[in-house]
């Protein structure tokens, strides 16, 4: 499975070292928004190419190699193109730190807390031309603490969950050669927006 990562910082880094131990499983290229990230420090300590985003609100095309059978976002803003998407052979996948449908958004962690929420969850789902309304490939969930910030849900429970999660859709791919996919249930979305915050 040859997998180009698009993503940054901790979470980035992170999932670069998870997927990297994975069986089966090649790392082809690492995008990254901005050339002082950790992620293109830890690719570039890998020996891995790294590519630096034009616009860090885009992915182009030219910048999925050929080869590539499924893109990996990991704490990425970044829309990948339809076009960048088509280079891949399984696509994209994603990971949201919510429930999804529920807290679709940029402030996905922070709404689980202002919601009262008590269980929270994250989502791998495939990267599609909505912001986080692709197909679910698979979901799992936490209790949320009594008075626990955004930061400590995140770093707690979220962040793990959303590493181990990844890993589960990457050796069902090695296995299967597909991922899985289940549509979201529109009925039960809900917007995350930070400036409604």
């Amino acid at each position: 499975m040859k997998i180009t990562i698009v993503g940054s910082r901790y979470f980035g880094a992170t999932a670069l070292e998870v997927l990297r131990a994975e069986p089966g499983v090649e790392i082809l290229s690492v995008v990254v928004p901005d050339a002082e990230d950790r992620l293109a420090a830890a690719a570039t300590d890998a020996g891995l190419p790294v590519s630096v985003q034009a616009d860090p609100m885009e992915v182009p095309a030219e910048m999925i190699p050929d080869g590539t059978d499924l893109i990996v976002t990991a704490h990425s803003h970044a829309r990948v193109t339809a076009e960048a998407l088509a280079r891949s052979r399984l696509g994209g996948i994603g990971y949201h730190p919510s429930l999804l449908p529920r807290h679709r958004g940029i402030a996905a962690v922070e709404w689980t807390i202002k919601s009262g929420d008590a269980i929270a969850g994250g989502t791998i789902y495939h990267l599609a031309e909505r912001m986080d309304a692709g197909a679910i490939a698979m979901q799992d969930w936490c209790f949320v603490k009594t008075g626990e910030t955004a930061r400590e849900l995140w770093e707690r429970a979220l962040a793990p969950l959303g590493l181990s999660l990844m890993a589960r859709v990457v050796r069902h791919a090695v296995a299967t050669g597909e991922l899985p996919s289940k549509a979201q249930e529109e009925e039960f979305a809900t917007t995350a927006r930070k400036k409604d915050l």
